[in-house]
């Protein structure tokens, strides 16, 4: 009877298991990544952490900060409008760190809404870098169609900013910055004698700068280019063990903007100037959103964090919204990565060592005792710690994780050795007793 009630009580459990991929620690330490609008100088990028960090400072349970701007915490280098703060917790303080990170989170993004965060745990955050999937949850929309993927992407937002538990849903539509695009007038250019190459050149001049030496760029100045430049050589310079390109341009980029280009003066074979704009048409656009591609098709990725909540449920919630809000048209599909993928990958590389691991101790029992009854109960005993396990997760509330998965393992081990100390000694009082079964219990 106890056995039956035991079974049922793990399969009632399995059911309503919370389940999640690592074990949730309060580690004292909190990592805030944040990054500007696209295309934010680094100057206004600075100005905006600089109000991050006054309402960091006026949190009474922090006792210090780090911030790097450019770089991340694992020392990767990113866009200069990205970077992440390191926040150290006081030790006594009366309130938990996922609390702190709910009254940041509140407190910034009311005060400066500009900045997109995203909070973490330091063990998670690096561990997740190292993964390349820093966010629990990650939604892929798969599909042909940018445009239709980017329509898609902004109701799969929606949906996950009403689900309970979802924090920092970023819907991964990211622009580029605005860009200027140059359309240069081929038959001008040609009834001027100025070569595609000569303009696009000249055009770097007043842009990015050009490269002498460099075989991407110019190798040998054309004769506009040698009259524009007259003697000056430009080359390279060596910095400790590498030789540093020294890149020549004429037009500061703090002080750059498109009527200035367009104001600039070209450099014509007969030694005239007439001005940038005579000569191509400038215009200055948005940024597109970055794309992305994953196995050869188009791709959007969604990303949140979770609060008080645990993986599976809220994994679980997500795909039946999905399949009930979203309709995917033929050929798009939904896939999910993040550390959910990563759960469910470790999983099923659990579930077939605890296979194996039932297999072995089976092998190991029937070496030792060369009976098959023995073995196979011996067997079934330690194999029902399993449902005792879950249920025991269940009642205390923890989730089902690769630690708690790793335990059951460990469970099911323990148990066969001690059944085997178990069952030498009832032997051995069996020998003693005379075969008396009730004595040889009550020496146990």
């Amino acid at each position: 009877m106890f056995v039956v009630i035991l079974i049922l009580a793990g399969w009632f459990a399995s059911g309503k298991l919370q389940t999640g991929f690592l074990p949730e620690l309060d580690e004292g330490t909190i990592v805030m990544d944040y990054f500007s609008p696209s295309g934010t100088a680094l100057k206004e990028t600075d100005q905006l952490c600089q109000d991050m960090e006054k309402i960091i400072l006026k949190n009474p349970t922090i006792e210090s900060y780090s911030r790097r701007t450019g770089l991340r915490l694992d020392f990767r280098n990113v866009a200069p409008n990205y970077g992440d703060y390191l926040i150290q917790l006081k030790k006594n303080r009366n309130k938990k760190t996922a609390d702190i990170i709910n009254d940041l989170r509140h407190d910034i993004q009311s005060s400066v809404p500009a900045m997109t965060i995203e909070f973490g745990q330091r063990i998670q955050d690096l561990l997740g870098n190292l993964m390349s999937t820093p966010s629990p949850i990650e939604v892929k929309i798969l599909g042909d169609d940018q445009r239709q993927l980017e329509s898609i992407g902004r109701k799969a937002d929606s949906i996950m900013r009403h689900t309970t538990g979802l924090v920092d849903v970023s819907n991964g539509m990211i622009s580029a910055g605005p860009s200027v695009i140059i359309y240069p007038d081929d038959a001008r250019l040609a009834q001027y004698g100025v070569s595609l190459s000569d303009f696009q050149n000249q055009l770097r001049m007043y842009t990015e700068g050009i490269l002498l030496g460099d075989n991407a760029n110019v190798t040998e100045p054309s004769p506009v280019q040698a009259s524009m430049l007259g003697n000056l050589q430009v080359g390279q310079i060596q910095d400790g063990e590498q030789m540093r390109k020294i890149r020549l341009r004429t037009t500061n980029y703090q002080d750059n903007d498109v009527d200035k280009i367009k104001k600039q003066m070209l450099f014509l074979p007969d030694g005239t100037l007439k001005p940038l704009s005579f000569f191509c048409t400038i215009k200055s656009e948005k940024g597109e959103i970055d794309y992305k591609r994953e196995d050869l098709k188009s791709c959007v990725v969604l990303t949140s964090r979770l609060t008080e909540r645990d993986l599976g449920s809220a994994v679980s919630e997500l795909k039946g919204s999905f399949a009930k809000l979203l309709n995917l048209p033929p050929g798009y599909y939904i896939n999910f990565g993040g550390a959910y993928a990563e759960q469910q990958q470790s999983f099923k590389e659990l579930l077939t060592i605890l296979a194996a691991a039932c297999l072995l101790v089976f092998t190991v029992l029937l070496f030792l005792f060369r009976e098959w009854g023995i073995s196979f109960l011996i067997l079934g005993i330690s194999i029902l710690g399993i449902p005792g396990c879950l249920f025991a997760l269940y009642v205390t509330h923890i989730p089902l994780n690769v630690s708690s998965y790793t335990g059951i393992i460990m469970i099911v081990g323990i148990i066969a050795e001690n059944a085997i100390f178990t069952v030498n000694q009832f032997r051995y009082n069996m020998q003693i007793s005379g075969g008396d079964v009730n004595k040889s219990v009550n020496y146990l």
